[in-house]
């Protein structure tokens, strides 16, 4: 959150606010501006869970009456936070600490509108260069939004059908209303934003065509959109569905028909995402099986309890054998209980199977979310990549090694909270204002 408003939030400062004067710290904007990304917990020797603790003081602040503090929080989010609805939405959760959700979307809608006449006066100056943004994602749209404000013209190019990217396909609508998201892409188009849907860069586009047509440089932040497959028997029964397409049939208005037991194997924030969506559509038995403890969980902490209090079961340290089926439709899944070695190269401790834990779960429904993958089959051959397949930029400017072109998001650290794509789209989108500049206006 630094990077995106400043010294306005510091978490360590914050919690030794709330140690010494708790009194002050009420009355603190900072305390509103956790983003429940996790990344200082994970970082903690102590292994505190921060947002908690922050929660804990902003219900105690709005008992309190500290109104002021969440309107100065509000109008730093506005200010320095690119995408404020859709990451006030599904980032800040002002709901959490029994706010109005509603009203203060409307607040932000306000705050924009009164700024927007300001923003348009980028319409009236000359252009300082067309950039392409590769990927309507959270890191997309904030490159787009930076730059445009900027003075520069942004081009959007979306594979899919809808402006979004994992936005519109995965985050289910009781987190991310779709009206929400919709505001946000018109706030982009009245900027002078151009989105243009169903182009696919390698098929419908390249990379000379955009030389061709003027940018001088390009924003990758395609997103992890490829599913990683799990090699067992059975996966082909009927019944098994990838998790990402699960969601995107879901978000795309499909009638989706689940199971009465549906299973979903993963451990990440798209198989608590899944493991709900079912849950609301009807089953009667949503069970999450994750091989590790709830320690290793990669799935935000919040979210794995919002979804056991919903109803979702979590059985750890399991992991699926084979999927069983019956004339070609899914029965259940032969499972095997696992326990924990020595850290792995992820640096969580890796499962290992208990020999003859073997047992069987009925299931008439299987969801695979156990990891999503980048797709980069249409980056020129120039553009190296990192060992799993992510793609390697500069840490500091965030180019990638073909000159003028940079990437950011989950297509750089793999799959990742919004936020951090928000503030990846943000650092990338100066460090190509100043690639601009440094070609000396020779556009």
């Amino acid at each position: 959150m630094a990077e995106l408003v400043g010294k306005s939030y510091n978490p360590r400062g914050l919690l030794e606010k709330i140690c010494l004067n708790p009194d002050d710290a009420l009355s603190s904007d900072e305390l509103w501006l956790c983003a429940w990304c996790y990344s200082c917990s994970r970082h903690c020797p102590q292994a505190l869970k921060l947002p908690e603790i922050f929660l804990l003081m902003r219900k105690r602040a709005k008992e309190q009456g500290h109104a002021d503090s969440y309107k100065r929080a509000l109008r730093k989010i506005v200010d320095g936070v690119p995408l404020p609805l859709i990451t006030t939405s599904v980032c800040f959760h002002p709901e959490r600490a029994s706010l109005d959700r509603e009203k203060i979307l409307e607040e932000i809608t306000r705050i924009r509108e009164e700024d927007l006449k300001e923003k348009r006066k980028v319409k009236e100056k000359a252009s300082k260069g067309k950039v392409a943004v590769l990927g309507s994602g959270p890191a997309g749209l904030t490159v787009a939004y930076e730059l445009r404000r900027k003075g520069y013209e942004t081009a959007v190019f979306e594979a899919l059908s809808e402006a979004g990217g994992m936005l519109w396909k995965c985050i289910p609508q009781n987190r991310l209303p779709r009206e929400v998201l919709k505001k946000e892409i018109d706030f982009l188009n009245d900027l002078g934003v151009k989105i243009e849907t169903k182009v696919a860069i390698g098929k419908n586009l390249n990379f000379k065509d955009l030389r061709k047509e003027g940018f001088k440089a390009v924003f990758v932040g395609v997103g992890a959109h490829k599913c990683q497959e799990l090699e067992i028997e059975g996966k082909d029964l009927k019944g098994v569905v990838h998790a990402l397409d699960f969601l995107w049939n879901v978000n795309s208005g499909e009638i989706v028909k689940v199971g009465k037991n549906v299973v979903v194997i993963g451990g990440g924030n798209v198989a608590v995402d899944a493991a709900k969506t079912a849950l609301n559509l009807g089953a009667d038995n949503v069970t999450i099986l994750y091989r590790r403890s709830r320690e290793e969980m990669p799935a935000i902490p919040w979210e794995v309890g919002e979804a056991e209090n919903e109803g979702v079961k979590i059985e750890f340290l399991v992991a699926p054998r084979k999927v069983l089926g019956e004339n070609g439709k899914v029965s259940g899944v032969e499972c095997v209980r696992m326990q924990l070695g020595e850290p792995d190269e992820s640096g969580r401790r890796k499962p290992i199977p208990i020999d003859g834990s073997n047992f069987k779960r009925e299931a008439n429904m299987v969801i695979l979310a156990i990891g999503e993958m980048v797709d980069v089959a249409f980056l020129p051959k120039e553009i190296e990549l990192n060992e799993d397949g992510t793609v390697w930029v500069n840490p500091v400017t965030m180019e990638t090694s073909m000159r003028g072109v940079f990437a950011g998001g989950d297509v750089v650290t793999g799959p990742a909270t919004v936020i951090e794509a928000v503030r990846a789209g943000k650092c990338a989108a100066a460090s190509i204002d100043s690639y601009m500049q440094s070609l000396g206006g020779q556009f």
